[in-house]
């Protein structure tokens, strides 16, 4: 699996930025995903930009101006800008769409990612990412959503306060009326929670309040929150049920957890604390002052973790690793 965060796409449009022509008066994003590298380029390029439509009705505003347009007849050269490409039947969409206008204006194509062996479906490209594959921008509308598992609080919700937690009335107060954070618009596999199964009722009435669909709830069969916490097996429980399907994401909120629930699965989490993907892969030292993985080698981080005061780095589980510490 590859994954690319916002981050990751900033820097390949700066980074190939000069494959782009100067000559270019309007840069037109792909609605929705496109819309986003559609903006950072005309930023850099200080080009003014619009969506498909707007562009096919003649809005178009003009660059670093507000509430001022441009003359369509001021436009020649267009660049449209999608975020990727993968069968590049929507991409084909687009250019058919733009048919009409192909006499009146030079349009070009571009994507900043293509699966390799599509480079050809586009003028430009900036980066060629093989499928499966996941981007910040549209992760909790992926396709694949249906067969991921995912936590609740800190994902689907915010995280309890101390006061709310109290395992009594606060707590199912908040379990029926906690605020809503990531919700996805797709249906979902499996939700594994360490909320307690007693809660099973103000779960179920949370998530069909905000029309979450998915095909499980897994819940921690415990009798109390001092248990839970005697027990303190929150990356095992949801290892296990991430195994025990050919699921192939687990979405979670806690890293330390994220980073167990590798280990021990092998396979891919997504984290929201930080909004990397946390694979299966080499021996690598994790920063707990960052908040980064460092891709040393083992035996020569742990010679300067003994240098370095306050023991500012430590090893992380076996064979874990953040994909941002890949380029």
């Amino acid at each position: 699996m590859n994954y690319k965060a916002i981050k990751d796409l900033n820097e390949i449009i700066l980074k190939k930025l000069h494959l782009i022509p100067r000559n270019i008066d309007l840069i037109v994003g792909v609605p929705r995903s496109g819309m986003l590298p559609a903006n950072l380029l005309a930023l850099y390029l200080n080009r003014p930009y619009t969506d498909i439509d707007s562009f096919l009705s003649g809005h178009i505003y003009k660059a670093g101006a507000r509430g001022q347009f441009i003359n369509i007849s001021e436009i020649k050269k267009v660049l449209v800008v999608d975020d990727s490409i993968a069968s590049g039947s929507a991409m084909k969409e687009v250019r058919h769409k733009l048919a009409q206008l192909e006499g009146d204006f030079q349009i070009s194509y571009a994507a900043v990612y293509v699966v390799p062996g599509k480079e050809k479906e586009v003028d430009f490209s900036f980066e060629s990412v093989a499928t499966p594959r996941y981007f910040q921008w549209n992760i909790f509308n992926h396709s694949s959503l249906e067969k991921s598992c995912f936590d609740i609080d800190g994902v689907l919700c915010v995280d309890p306060t101390d006061e709310q937690n109290d395992d009594g009335e606060k707590y199912r107060e908040f379990l029926l009326n906690a605020e809503p954070l990531y919700i996805p618009g797709s249906k979902l596999g499996t939700l594994v929670t360490s909320r307690l199964e007693k809660y099973r009722k103000e779960t179920e009435t949370w998530l069909d309040k905000h029309n979450i669909e998915y095909d499980k709830l897994v819940m921690l069969d415990l009798p109390n929150a001092k248990a839970r916490q005697r027990a303190n097996n929150h990356g095992q429980h949801k290892a296990k049920h991430y195994l025990e399907a050919p699921f192939k994401l687990f979405v979670e909120s806690d890293l330390h957890q994220a980073m167990e629930i590798n280990r021990i699965s092998k396979k891919p989490v997504f984290c929201t604390a930080n909004f990397e993907m946390v694979y299966h892969s080499q021996s690598l030292v994790y920063n707990l002052k960052s908040g980064k993985y460092l891709p040393f080698v083992r035996k020569i981080a742990l010679k300067l973790r003994d240098i370095i005061q306050g023991n500012s780095l430590t090893t992380a589980p076996t064979e874990s690793r953040s994909f941002s510490s890949i380029k």
